[in-house]
């Protein structure tokens, strides 16, 4: 038996290396979809892997330090600040808060920085004009220096050696801030950044009790002393409301980022092998019509069913490693291309090398993919019989192959998504997503078959008889051997995957604007002191132009335990217990309404009781009599859930996770918070008039933060957008591969038709419309494809309502038919340029 096999192996190749004399003719589109689907699988994760390095090696510069302690709304005390010193090598203090900086009758909002000499650590900031950072917060004359944000610059008009003042104080700007290194660690700021020196701020009351800001204890630490540092440091420190952040994940935020994102685009690059895997069977499929005859006549010299199906296979595997081969090598190069133009819009620089994981899970993809859809064409070659050689025979029969390769290709597909789900680290979206491209394959090819009978039933109607033209493209259409299938399909799949990504892209740009109620505050006024509220109310309650203004007391604080329990135990990972949240006090329920318990009496003296949000108390699973721990400003306050009311955050306005009765937060220092609501004429009068009285206090424009949100989720949109594009060229490619399959039937039929008397334009006016009328099922398909799995990613991961977006739909509709009729344009003019006579004799 092994004797067998191996002859018929032997047997096999050798006729496998005589097909492959004849070089890649016919595998063309095969060899184009496998490489363009593995590339760019490949490429992405190149790219994320590239990220990830520089991510890990850059740790230290990232975060400023080997390690970082946080505190909210204050400074270590002196003991907290011994130990932190001890533990440290060298300690660089800094904090990070929002001002406004004035400049005449101009103001803008920053984001701050406030250094100290030590500042950076790791790193270096580079400046324009250069000069060192020490240097640069010196100022002159007498003036501390500041520098800033080149954006922030030029909205205020200045220019190096300009004066301005934040808060009330004087600074002079030194120079251009090119970049910080520790800029990844940030978050989200409203403002651009401009970093001085915190000593500059002495006397001020920007930094004092009660106000916004967060100080970060970075630390240079000794070699492998991040682990001893956190187990001496935090035990003690973590009580407090003290967060802790080292350099083995600087950038955790940043992190997420690029693995989500990478993964989502790995997905994306799935659905475009899937799409050139259409192209792979239907290039296969024709290959293997051409060699019927060579089968049959195989099969008449004796061969076996399984030598001739091997002969196929080797000449198939062999090719596949071809373009395998160059897929990788072309996704290892695409990321020298793409990194420096990400790289712009990323504060971490990726570390370019060849990465062989991503590489080998790209070229396990293509092998997966090519089986998947090489298999099923192949075992058609077992239906091949001797007496075909005697007829117009063809690898077209209608009867499954047996059920060993139905299997074989079952457990092929599932292997590929247990795959995708394991490596994209998304199991759940991995596996929906490959559910919902099964049924937009499904429903692709129903469509096909749908079209293909539509149009023989329309070009059988009386009612075209009059117009031969359209009567004879409907027919075409129906006919048999025709393209529907694979138009549809190819072009079907590619535009589902564009449609379903313009569906998101637009629910990303919009879901900000689109969620804000009809009415919604124009400004946020934050580091309002207790003794400024009274005097900021006198100003805009006399304003024609404010309709409505809400004040509150403002705290912030941590979680720490929930029923004496650590808050992760109880909650998990909500969002809620991720660092501080906002918290109030008061004396009766306001612009909100109790749902759950009862409200302490408004001159309520007893322990702490808690009023939660509803939503988020169910999300966490705790109720009415449950006990909390808030640390607020270092000090732990227990108390109990006594009421729950719902928080309607879409409203753009004011809203309080957390509020307890004002007995309390007794002493605690604190600031207030407001929310104005302004006609938009009266915006620039309430800046310049608060501004000038309260120069401490920070106004937040409700409408700048939309528009730089908004920036920020189109350019997540961008890279998942320029994604789908590579399966739309993949799908163009298919497209363009059946278009030419085609050529040689529509030479033959142009013949014919011109011996019949049809003009050149009557002939090219009949391809057109059929080529348009596939275009238009399969962009109508997609559509609604597309829309149902935009509104799955809209509606269950991103949590957002969805808005269907019209013109994203007719855009896809004409690109189709656009497309299709290219593609069918381009390969007419040969077979209307062959001349009848030429065409019909060979045929004979």
């Amino acid at each position: 038996m092994i004797q067998n096999i191996a002859q018929n192996f032997g047997m096999a190749w050798r006729l496998t290396r005589r097909e492959l004399r004849g070089g890649i003719k016919g595998f063309r589109i095969f060899l184009a979809c496998l490489i363009l689907g593995v590339a760019a699988i490949a490429a992405v994760g190149s790219v994320r892997e590239a990220l990830r390095a520089g991510l890990s090696s850059q740790g230290a510069v990232l975060l400023g330090g080997d390690a970082s302690i946080s505190f909210t709304y204050r400074f270590a005390d002196e003991a907290e600040l011994a130990m932190i010193s001890d533990a440290a090598v060298d300690l660089s203090v800094i904090a990070d808060f929002r001002s406004m900086i004035v400049v005449g009758e101009e103001r803008a909002l920053t984001q701050v920085k406030a250094v100290d000499d030590a500042y950076p650590l790791y790193g270096t900031a580079r400046l324009d004009p250069p000069m060192p950072m020490a240097a640069a917060l010196d100022g002159v004359n007498g003036q501390p220096g500041i520098v800033m944000d080149d954006l922030l610059i030029d909205r205020l008009g200045l220019e190096v050696g300009d004066s301005l003042t934040l808060g009330e104080i004087p600074f002079v700007l030194m120079a251009e801030l090119v970049s910080e290194p520790d800029n990844a660690t940030g978050g989200f700021g409203l403002g651009p950044r401009s970093i001085l020196r915190r000593s500059a701020l002495d006397g001020s009351s920007l930094l004092s009790e009660g106000t916004l800001f967060d100080s970060h204890y970075r630390m240079r630490l000794p070699e492998g002393g991040i682990g001893p540092a956190y187990g001496v440091l935090m035990p003690a420190l973590e009580p407090n409301g003290a967060r802790w952040q080292d350099a083995r994940d600087g950038a955790p935020g940043m992190r997420r980022l690029i693995d989500r994102l990478g993964a989502f685009l790995v997905l994306v690059g799935l659905a475009g092998l899937a799409v050139g895997g259409v192209g792979i069977s239907a290039a296969i499929r024709s290959y293997l019509d051409e060699k019927t005859g060579t089968i049959a006549i195989l099969r008449a010299l004796g061969a076996e069913r399984r030598v001739i199906f091997l002969t196929y296979f080797l000449q198939i595997g062999t090719l596949t490693l071809l373009g395998l081969a160059l897929g990788v090598i072309l996704g290892a190069l695409i990321p020298a291309l793409l990194v420096p133009v990400i790289a712009q819009s990323l504060p971490v620089s990726a570390e370019l090398t060849l990465y062989p994981r991503p590489l080998a899970e790209a070229a396990l993809y293509g092998v997966l993919a090519a089986l998947l859809f090489t298999l099923w064409p192949l075992a058609r070659t077992e239906e091949v019989k001797a007496a075909d050689l005697f007829r117009d025979a063809a690898l077209g029969s209608n009867r499954l192959p047996r059920p060993l390769f139905i299997g074989l290709c079952v457990a092929i597909l599932a292997l590929l998504v247990w795959v995708a789900a394991k490596f994209s680290g998304m199991a759940p979206l991995a596996m929906w997503s490959f559910i919902g491209l099964g049924g937009a394959f499904a429903t692709l090819v129903l469509t096909g078959i749908a079209v293909k009978y539509a149009a023989r039933w329309l070009g059988h109607r009386q009612i075209l008889r009059r117009v031969p033209t359209l009567r004879m493209a409907f027919t075409a259409v129906g006919g048999p051997g025709g393209e529907a299938g694979a138009v549809v399909l190819s072009l079907g799949l590619g535009l589902a995957v564009l449609a379903a990504v313009g569906q998101i892209d637009n629910n990303l740009r919009g879901a900000i604007s689109r969620d804000l109620p009809d009415v919604a505050p124009s400004f946020f006024v934050v580091d309002i002191q207790p003794d400024q509220i009274d005097a900021v109310k006198a100003r805009l309650n006399g304003d024609p132009f404010v309709s409505r203004i809400d004040t509150a007391p403002m705290l912030r604080g941590v979680i720490t335990q929930i029923n004496d329990r650590p808050a992760g135990e109880v909650a998990g990972g909500h969002w809620v217990i991720r660092g501080d949240r906002g918290l109030t006090y008061s004396a009766k329920p306001t612009r909100t309404t109790v749902v759950e318990g009862e409200w302490w009496p408004e001159d309520y003296q007893g322990r702490p009781q808690i009023s939660f949000a509803a939503e988020e108390a169910r999300e966490m699973g705790i109720g009415i009599g449950d006990q909390l721990t808030i640390n607020i400003l270092g000090r732990d306050i227990t108390g109990e859930i006594t009421s729950l009311r719902e928080v309607d955050f879409s409203q753009a306005g004011m809203g309080f996770i957390l509020t307890m009765n004002p007995f309390a937060l007794a002493g605690a220092p604190h600031s207030y918070i407001a929310t104005i609501y302004s006609k938009q004429e009266g915006e620039a009068a309430i800046l310049r008039d608060l501004g000038n009285a309260h120069p401490n206090i920070t106004l937040i424009s409700v409408r700048d933060a939309i528009t730089q949100i908004t920036g920020l989720m189109g350019q997540v949109a961008a890279a998942i957008t320029y994604g789908a594009l590579a399966t739309l060229v993949t799908g163009f490619v298919v497209l363009m591969g059946a278009a030419a399959a085609g050529e040689r039937a529509r030479t033959y039929e142009a013949a014919i038709l011109k011996t019949l008397g049809a003009t050149r334009a009557g002939i090219l006016v009949n391809f057109a419309i059929r080529s348009a009328v596939l275009g238009a099922a399969a962009g109508v398909v997609a559509v609604v494809a597309g829309g149902i799995a935009g509104w799955a990613v809209t509606h269950y991961i991103m949590e957002e309502s969805f808005a269907f977006d019209l013109q994203n739909a007719l855009a896809i509709v004409s690109g189709g038919v656009a497309a299709t009729v290219l593609a069918g344009l381009f390969f007419a003019f040969r077979p209307l340029s062959a001349k009848p006579a030429r065409v019909l004799r060979a045929r004979e």
